[in-house]
């Protein structure tokens, strides 16, 4: 037995003041039980960090550390108390556990490593075996460690972007380092205070240096950047505006589609999609169905040419020329007389400046569109969440990319 406590010491590697006293193995449960004691003479106060005497000595306590073998191992000890000058009695840090936890560090560790790489918390908690909040805790508490040790560096170009939560309109917005491709901090709606709210979790020389802000024409979010970021240039987003210009020939589709069928055409039923893929994107049989609607002259391959002609303004070589091409695709669409569109062309002329400082620094929501993938893809695995706190921290988990290990 002198030997076992012997090889704990060695393998544990704690302090000179902290002894391996006994070692309690049962092979049939596959358990083994480590207990520790103090042997020092002092202890430091965990608020002051001064030196002090030992007080007395908490009750027992529990950990889970790193498996032996196959033997699940449990640290045991009772934690002294400093009876400190300053701060009175205090139950010291250990150097094996943070305080409050029922685990070790190393198994911290090790359980944030697993998660990096399980589908779930479930998976990694049946792994374990350990409890889904036990699993989840151990989360939370590396995207804590996370969120501290995160510097303050700078962040030139960020991105404002809505994710849907629950249903009946719930949303979350999201604030992503465009530069990093990287989940700075979520916020539980959308409106002006939260969108405020969410931008000051910048810090103030942070703020005042960042460069551009990628979002849509979602009004809180152009308020709270111009009342907070004043510095910074809105950059409305590619992806949104060719979101709305794709609803708009949906919107011509479905109005023409049911003229036609008045007369008992139904060329454009289940039509949809097909004007929705770019070109590029089509298979030779998408492509062929394609052209036949396009034969038809029809008003919905109106509204798809001028959409798929402002494709081309990204591509300008200068703000200059954005503008021009700008008034002149508002021009077309104007003769058109295609409502859906006129009314999309209108809101972009409201935001014409914020669109065209596109050129000014090139930047888009493309990497919150990723994240956004990713973001969906933690929501369908965890088939949803009860609360926002437990969405955040997974986002914050797997799209912050912060320093969580111990």
């Amino acid at each position: 037995m002198q030997k076992l406590t012997d090889h704990y010491q060695q393998l544990l590697g704690f302090p000179a003041t902290w002894k391996v006293d006994d070692v309690n193995l049962s092979v049939s449960g596959l358990k083994i039980e480590v207990h520790l004691c103090f042997v020092g003479d002092e202890v430091l106060c965990p608020k002051c960090g001064e030196h002090g005497k030992v007080y007395d000595q908490a009750p027992e306590q529990r950990w889970r550390h790193l498996d032996t073998m196959q033997f699940e191992t449990i640290i045991i000890a009772r934690i002294p108390r400093c009876q400190c000058e300053t701060c009175g009695v205090k139950t010291i840090a250990v150097p094996w556990a943070a305080p409050h936890s029922r685990f070790t560090l190393l198994f911290e560790g090790f359980t944030v490593s697993l998660l990096q790489h399980c589908s779930s918390v479930q998976a990694a908690s049946n792994i374990l075996k350990l409890d889904w909040h036990a699993v989840d805790q151990i989360m939370k508490r590396a995207v804590e460690r996370g969120l501290m040790r995160r510097k303050p560096d700078n962040v030139l170009h960020v991105g404002i972007d809505e994710k849907s939560f629950r249903s009946g309109h719930k949303y979350i917005t999201i604030l992503n380092d465009l530069d990093r491709s990287r989940v700075l901090d979520i916020i539980e709606d959308r409106t002006l205070k939260g969108t405020k709210k969410l931008l000051e979790t910048l810090s103030k020389q942070q703020k005042a240096r960042v460069a551009s802000v990628s979002l849509d024409m979602w009004q809180p979010f152009t308020t709270a950047v111009t009342k907070l970021l004043p510095k910074a240039d809105i950059v409305h987003d590619r992806f949104h505006i060719s979101k709305y210009l794709n609803d708009a020939v949906n919107k011509v589709r479905n109005q023409e589609s049911h003229e036609l069928q008045k007369n008992g055409d139904k060329s454009l039923v289940g039509s949809k999609y097909s004007w929705l893929r770019n070109p590029e994107n089509m298979t030779i049989s998408q492509r062929a169905r394609f052209d036949e609607l396009m034969a038809c002259e029809l008003k919905t391959g109106v509204a798809w040419g001028l959409k798929n002609v402002f494709r081309d303004f990204w591509n300008c070589s200068s703000e200059l020329r954005g503008e021009l091409f700008f008034t002149y695709w508002c021009e077309i669409v104007d003769k058109s007389g295609l409502k859906p569109l006129v009314k999309v062309k209108g809101l972009m002329e409201r935001h014409k400046d914020n669109i065209l400082n596109y050129f000014k620094h090139k930047v888009s929501n493309a990497v919150s569109e990723g994240l956004n993938s990713k973001i969906q893809l933690l929501k369908a695995t965890a088939r949803g969440f009860r609360g926002f706190e437990s969405y955040r921290t997974r986002i914050l988990f797997y799209c912050g990319k912060l320093d969580m290990y111990i």
